[in-house]
């Protein structure tokens, strides 16, 4: 299955304006509960939560967790291991708070009271760093030396979520290891061939045309009178006949009994199984190409665009799927009535508020398909040449008739024989009321016959069709639910991805991290995007813009670039640079119909709005706060961090950093 098939629900609308936004192009919610917290969750199960939210980038969620966990009694060196990466994970010194710093300050102060094992050595050695970097010219050697002798996933952790707090030194001497991980990791487990499974609508289920309801009960509810006059009128016709010449109308009667029974045997088969219409016949689709289609639009124009979006899928999923020997265009002539039927049957069962037809597109895949695979069987048109009534069928049917109406007029006729003038009009009547009665009855039983036949074929297809689809939908969400990347693999690509943005950039401007004060990285949605989350996670996108800050002695130097997340290819890359005082307003607009925005002004040009995050639209489940989503994704991009640090500029200049640097920190006690 192509990546191309697979996601063509993308877009290429993109909505511009004066400043930098962008549109969502198609959203999805996984059905997951990785982050879900009963009420009256365990200490224990709370903490679990916490270090997967940890692990997978939403650390602000992280802290709220594990902190409630101890609160509650679940304690120990691996859980304030994980505490401790909690606070100072996506954050520098400037964002902790005078109390945080205390409490970290006391946790440092009781490492040496903990059991000695592999996490009592990770919580020494990351307090041991922190007393490295707020120490001026402090020796880093030995805590340098400690850190590699840490098993690898507490050396991993300590490396990915202390990234913000390394600075100068310290982190010139890690950062090609970080490299060397950050290449390693950031194509690992096929993220090409997986990325757009995480944004792929969530399928909605199968359906079919289920049968339509019987209308035989008034053709059964008719046909006892109709049947009871045609006996009495036969009989009464038979008995004259008997009356004027008893041998003939015992010759007679066998073989007007032997005809009709032929005839009702053979006629059902013919008359009695009509297909009737089916569920889209006479439904005309609207065809974009179609002159009608551009007509005043009538009562049903709201539903016209979802229809000739399933219409045009189907044509491009039939192009696609086609027999060998066919071209697109031969293939789409051969099966333009299949696919009229086809396309009118799913516009119908799954037109309703909001459906999008990406949600639906697997079943049309499938369906062309299917009609590909019935054509190379020879089986594509086997429901019309199963409705064809044979020719010998219609022969002993109209035999038979000939022959029972040809009884009926011989019996006339002996009636009438030699008959009296009286008993010549009950002949007569009989005769009319056994044709009348007759045809009637007759008519209303074939209907009946017919019914109970359409009934059944239409609950065995509806059974057989509801069962093949439900079969490709199970396939096609397995298939997501295999494929998906874990929230901790997407957010490890994501930190590979800015990880060798920051070292581009790093070697574009010639600097070393002993040249920065510090830096910030904010992440944002690109134009065009595709978004997903799972319940309480952040939104991550198909593309990003990545906009990095690295604040020198001298000024600052804005890169940004954006990034399409499937293969990590960028485009439209920029760099501004500008003095500390050239950065005089940041603002930041919340607005809950459309999102954030971040405008920039500095001294020498225009002002820069930076759409930063979108608004959560409709994707929210009952029991999500919006407020507190939006948190999480706005500290999973590391907009939190950026905005503090930025207003802090604006309104203080340089001097803001170097009163919130590591440096005006009281020492971290050496915990070792």
């Amino acid at each position: 299955m192509s990546r191309d098939d697979s996601a063509a629900y993308s877009s290429d609308s993109y909505n511009s304006a004066a400043y930098s936004t962008v549109g969502i192009q198609a959203e999805t919610v996984h059905d997951s509960h990785v982050y879900i917290v009963h009420p009256d969750a365990s200490p224990q199960e709370k903490y679990r939560v916490g270090v997967r939210l940890l692990e997978d980038g939403v650390p602000s969620r992280a802290r709220e967790m594990i902190t409630d966990a101890i609160a509650h009694g679940h304690d120990g060196t691996e859980v304030r291991f994980h505490w401790v990466l909690a606070m100072l994970s996506a954050r520098t010194h400037h964002d902790l708070s005078g109390e945080e710093v205390q409490r970290l300050r006391y946790t440092a102060g009781r490492v040496r009271d903990y059991a000695e094992d592999e996490w009592s050595e990770a919580l020494r050695v990351t307090f041991d760093m922190l007393a490295a970097l707020s120490t001026a010219g402090s020796e880093t050697g030995p805590v340098l030396k400690q850190l590699q002798d840490l098993p690898h996933r507490q050396h991993d952790a300590i490396l990915r979520h202390l990234d913000l707090m390394l600075t100068g030194g310290l982190k010139d001497y890690l950062w090609a290891e970080t490299l060397e991980r950050a290449r390693a990791e950031r194509f690992a487990n096929d993220r090409d061939q997986r990325v757009w499974t995480y944004f792929a609508p969530n399928p909605i289920g199968a359906r079919a045309v289920p049968p339509r309801p019987s209308t035989a009960a008034a053709a059964k509810a008719a046909l006892p009178l109709r049947a009871v006059l045609f006996v009495v009128s036969s009989a009464l016709l038979w008995a004259l006949a008997l009356i004027t010449d008893p041998a003939q109308a015992i010759v007679e009667l066998p073989v007007a009994l032997g005809a009709g029974l032929t005839a009702a045997r053979f006629g059902v088969r013919w008359w009695g199984r009509w297909p009737g219409p089916g569920p889209a016949a006479g439904v005309r689709v609207p065809h974009p190409r179609d002159p009608a289609s551009d007509s005043a639009p009538g009562p049903d124009s709201a539903d016209d665009g979802f229809t000739k979006r399933v219409r045009h899928s189907f044509d491009h999923y039939f192009s696609r799927r086609r027999p060998h020997g066919f071209s697109s265009d031969d293939w789409l002539a051969y099966t333009d009535q299949i696919r009229s039927g086809l396309a009118a049957e799913i516009a119908d069962l799954y037109r309703e508020r909001r459906t999008g037809v990406e949600r639906v597109e697997w079943l049309i895949r499938y369906l062309a398909e299917d009609a590909r695979n019935r054509y190379n069987n020879g089986t594509l048109f086997d429901q019309h040449h199963q409705d064809r009534t044979p020719g010998r069928t219609k022969a002993l049917t109209v035999a038979a008739l000939a022959v029972l109406g040809g009884a009926a007029l011989a019996t006339f006729a002996t009636a009438v024989t030699d008959a009296a003038q009286q008993r010549v009009l009950w002949a007569f009547l009989a005769v009319l009321g056994a044709a009348w009665s007759g045809h009637a009855a007759a008519s209303r039983w074939l209907e009946v016959r017919r019914e109970e036949h359409r009934l059944d074929r239409e609950n065995r297809e509806y059974r057989e069709q509801l069962a093949a689809r439900q079969s490709a939908y199970q396939r096609w969400q397995s298939f997501l639910d295999d494929n998906r990347p874990s929230e901790q693999e997407m957010e490890t690509w994501l930190a590979c991805d800015k990880t060798l943005f920051v070292d581009e950039a790093l070697r574009h401007h010639r600097l070393t991290w002993r040249d920065l004060i510090t830096h910030t990285i904010l992440v944002a949605p690109a134009p065009s995007y595709k978004r997903g989350r799972v319940p309480g996670g952040p939104w991550r996108y198909s593309r990003y813009v990545f906009r990095l800050f690295l604040f020198t002695q001298d000024g600052i130097r804005e890169i940004s670039s954006e990034f399409d997340f499937s293969d990590a290819t960028r485009r439209n890359e920029q760099r501004n640079n500008y003095r500390f005082d050239a950065l005089t307003s940041v603002q930041v607009t919340e607005n809950s119909d459309v999102g954030y925005d971040l405008e920039l002004l500095l001294a020498n040009g225009p002002a820069r709005k930076i759409r930063v995050k979108d608004a959560e639209a409709r994707q929210l489940a009952p029991t999500e706060n919006p407020q507190e989503i939006s948190e999480i994704s706005l500290s999973a991009a590391g907009s939190t961090h950026t905005f503090r640090l930025l207003e802090g500029i604006a309104a203080d200049g340089k001097s803001w950093i170097e009163r919130h640097g590591p440096d005006s920190l009281a020492p971290f006690p050496m915990a070792g």
